[in-house]
């Protein structure tokens, strides 16, 4: 079988030595600056090519080395070469490689996507004066400097954990919009300056840097610098040093901006040092540290381990090994690797995929609410089906081509029945349990507030006594009031004394209806201040226990108006408060069993009852104790000391099926589990989805 020549301007250069001892070679294609890391037998192949027979290059390898090679080996090199164009073009084969051409662009819509997912825009060609600078920044590459810098890292870092309250609170009031744009340029800056030592470092290394410029992530922009030129470089330290100079540039900033925040005193230059200091701290370990992007991380992490394509060779084995536990195919393993670097690939992709879910869903999040309406329910829907649905339906599409092989498999139906199980699970009715902080407390009770101008005449009820209904709890006496009420009462037995003596005197007896109309007014007067006096002497309108009677009263002592006096709890009945939101409380009716778990479990454990649901949101929230400023979880806002529900929740009341006595008068704060209606664990998912279409949408 004969062979068709390889392009006459590769270059073929000697690379590191892989892991398993065996030698490497790099294959660098200059038209497309494309770099292919080559093995032991591919580099044989290659060395043997101009054999131009199949067979006579197997068996010359198979004579001249260790390498045990036949024809189908020799064959997949060849396809390996021809996918990648690394060929040259045989007359009559144009059209072939048109077709591929065509089909590597494919079609318009899948061009726009991609160039929509990421692009790169080319700003500068920096190769020329990178050589000049790289020359002048030698001393940053000594070990004085980084001793020096980590010197300043622990002399930073124990500053800032000395002042770390003040450190938080300049954090906090960097939080606003002038903020966040000097957030965004420092973020400029500290970026540019981490790809110039990712140039600067790959030119001190001998390195080509062709383009520096900016990269667009689902229109996200990042900046990028092409240094694929290290891929030349045999030794192994020069390239992780190469792909850790990013990282350590921002370090390198964020040390010594962190100490010049510690050292210097309150003006523009400490702002400017906070501001570089927090910047570069959180991009470079937050962001370009994850080995889940491709990122410097990742490029590090390759790398260290000496494999190329990792994401691609882990994400290939996961998918094999998820077959394999699913299915039990005994298809061949993509790769054979040790059994300690196989696992640790496996969940590696596994990482990778459940980090990169949460990424994409908060991008698409951030397309949606970014855009105007139309455009970003669209781009949401990309986002959605490209990196969320997508890799899934390449999944099943390779489970239908081995269909064959599924049915005869009796894992593959046991994972059947199980997932099948699941959905179940998902979709049939369940019982509901509703769990919400609750308030329980006696169902009737009234606070005792003094009046104004009160004095405490006599306490004839003691603390915790218990009172029948029409006791007198407290007296109280006030000066005022008893002035104003003999005032009262003489002015009306004046009046009535001039109405009744009008009939003997001609004068008064024309004065007779004004009289009249003044006694009714003054009796009503005195109505108003007998009706007042009956605050001074309140009576239990209910059977119950008197708390919480201030233990400083004493016969005589003076009160200030409205000062909380005692507390009449009913010792008949508790109840519990709660308030659930609009999806928990369709599933409570009326009726329904339930229970209360104080805090701390050191509380009552009570079986309750559904007695009452509000059938309108509550506007206010009265039981302060249940909300999130007192340590509840109701989230709240106070304003004019009101606190208002920040989402519609509905109040529902509970009574205790039985009343321990030792509770009798005491409030507990803790949970009430309900025993809701049947319902399927998805629907609420579903119908808060549904909900969120329906008003985005406009309906």
């Amino acid at each position: 079988m004969a062979l068709p020549p390889l392009r006459q301007e590769l270059a073929l250069l000697p690379g590191p030595t892989l892991a398993d001892g065996q030698p490497s070679h790099t294959l660098h294609d200059p038209v497309r600056n494309l770099f292919f890391q080559l093995d032991w037998p591919t580099f044989e192949v290659l060395r043997h090519w101009h054999l131009d027979d199949v067979d006579a290059i197997a068996a010359a390898i198979s004579g001249e080395t260790t390498l045990h090679l036949d024809a189908e080996d020799v064959i997949t090199v060849t396809r390996f070469l021809e996918e990648n164009q690394l060929l040259q073009a045989i007359p009559g084969n144009a059209g072939a490689f048109a077709q591929r051409l065509k089909a590597r662009r494919g079609k318009l819509g899948e061009w726009l996507l991609h160039n929509y997912l990421f692009f790169r825009i080319p700003l500068l060609k920096p190769d020329r004066w990178l050589g000049s600078v790289a020359s002048h920044l030698g001393w940053f590459y000594t070990r004085q400097f980084w001793t020096l810098t980590l010197a300043a890292m622990g002399l930073s870092l124990i500053e800032v954990y000395r002042d770390w309250e003040r450190f938080t609170t300049t954090l906090v009031d960097t939080f606003t919009l002038s903020g966040m744009v000097s957030y965004g340029l420092a973020l400029v800056a500290v970026k540019t300056l981490h790809e110039l030592g990712h140039a600067i470092t790959a030119k001190r290394f001998g390195c080509k840097v062709p383009t520096m410029g900016i990269a667009f992530l689902v229109l996200w922009p990042m900046a990028y610098t092409d240094t694929n030129d290290v891929w030349k470089l045999t030794a192994r330290r020069q390239r992780l040093q190469v792909a850790a100079a990013g990282i350590l540039t921002e370090i390198t900033i964020a040390v010594w901006a962190t100490l010049a925040w510690t050292l210097l005193p309150e003006g523009t230059p400490k702002s400017i040092a906070f501001l570089l200091a927090t910047t570069t701290w959180v991009s470079s370990i937050a962001i370009n540290a994850s080995p889940f992007m491709r990122f410097d991380g990742y490029f590090l992490l390759s790398d260290w381990l000496e494999m190329p394509n990792l994401h691609a060779r882990a994400f290939a084995l996961a998918r094999w090994d998820m077959r394999e536990r699913l299915f039990a195919l005994n298809e061949p393993v993509p790769e054979v690797l040790p059994h300690e670097r196989h696992n640790g690939l496996i969940l590696f992709a596994y990482a990778t995929w459940i980090y990169r879910l949460a990424i994409f869903l908060a991008i698409a999040a951030l397309v949606y609410a970014f855009f105007i309406k139309a455009v970003g329910i669209f781009l949401f829907l990309v986002e959605i089906g490209w990196f969320v649905l997508l890799p899934p339906y390449r999944e099943l599409k390779a489970w239908r081509q081995r269909w064959p092989a599924l049915r005869a498999s009796h894992r593959a139906r046991r994972s059947a029945m199980i997932a099948l199980a699941a959905v179940l699970l998902l979709v049939l009715p369940w019982p509901s349990r509703i769990a919400a902080t609750a308030l329980l407390r006696p169902a009737e009770q009234l606070v005792v507030y003094a009046p104004p101008h009160a004095q405490v005449a006599a306490l004839p009820v003691s603390e915790g006594s218990l009172v029948k209904a029409g006791t007198v709890l407290l007296q109280l006496t006030s000066a005022e009031l008893e002035g104003r009420r003999k005032a009262a009462q003489a002015k009306c037995e004046r009046l009535r004394w001039q109405a009744s003596a009008g009939a003997f005197d001609s004068e008064q007896r024309a004065q007779w209806q004004v009289m009249q109309e003044q006694l009714v007014t003054a009796e009503a007067e005195l109505a108003n201040i007998e009706a007042d006096a009956v605050r001074y002497a309140p009576v239990a309108p209910f059977d119950g226990m008197l708390r919480d009677i201030d233990p400083d009263l004493r016969p005589g002592t003076w009160l200030s108006p409205q000062e909380p006096l005692a507390r009449l709890v009913s010792t008949r009945e508790l109840q519990v408060v709660t308030f659930l939101d609009e999806d928990e409380v369709g599933l409570v009716t009326a009726g329904n069993r339930a229970h209360f778990y104080a805090d701390g479990l050191e509380g009552p454990f009570l079986p309750l009852e559904v007695v009452r649901i509000d059938p309108d949101a509550s506007r206010t929230l009265p039981e302060a104790e249940l909300s999130s400023l007192y340590g509840g979880s109701i989230l709240v806002r106070e304003k004019k000391g009101l606190l208002y529900p920040e989402r519609a929740i509905y109040r529902v009341t509970l009574k205790a099926s039985a009343l321990p006595g030792d509770l009798a008068g005491h409030a507990w704060r803790g949970k009430v589990v309900i025993a809701g209606s049947w319902s399927p664990p998805s629907w609420r998912f579903l119908r808060t989805a549904l909900s969120l279409f329906w008003r985005e949408a406009g309906f």
